[in-house]
């Protein structure tokens, strides 16, 4: 059974954990009414087809895998996560998110980072790693706007990182 995780709040967002009952509609190919006309994209059918294989896995967990609800409406509108990253060292984790394309281009991906990166921060998780795909300018730009800085490339993928600390 899943751990219950808190429900990270933004101005536009809400960060939930999935539920086994969202994970089972994505994998099945069923549709919700409170999903976006374009969710789940094809990350999020990886996600959830991860989520169902380990009920008992890191991504249930409170620095596992969320979705991204739109405060107004309640509009599943994407998802996003962080994932252990041991070889960044024993503390990473990786940070990844999706927007769905009907809701691009209005900040919710950098909501959604900040969101994480204060978890990250809580946890005591650090460094806080991403990969980003080549032809990805606006990823990077996301990156950047929550102070990740670029490393270089692991295996043809840019690689950003930040130094998490603590606010304590």
């Amino acid at each position: 059974m899943p751990t219950p995780v808190s429900v990270p709040a933004g101005p536009r967002l809400l960060l939930p954990g999935w539920t086994p009952e969202v994970a089972a509609a994505v994998v099945a190919g069923t549709r919700r009414a409170d999903w976006a006309p374009d969710f789940p994209a094809e990350g999020d059918r990886v996600v959830a087809r991860l989520l169902a294989r380990d009920p008992a896995g890191p991504g249930w967990g409170e620095l596992g895998h969320r979705l991204l609800v739109e405060r107004d409406g309640g509009t599943v509108v994407g998802g996003a996560g962080l994932f252990p990253a041991p070889d960044d060292g024993p503390a990473a984790v990786e940070l990844g998110y999706g927007v769905v394309p009907s809701r691009r281009g209005r900040g919710y991906a950098v909501e959604a980072a900040r969101l994480l990166l204060a978890l990250a921060r809580a946890a005591a998780a650090s460094p806080l790693v991403a990969g980003v795909e080549p032809g990805n300018p606006a990823s990077e730009r996301v990156l950047e706007r929550i102070g990740m800085r670029p490393t270089g490339t692991r295996d043809g993928v840019a690689r950003f990182r930040l130094d998490v600390g603590s606010t304590t």
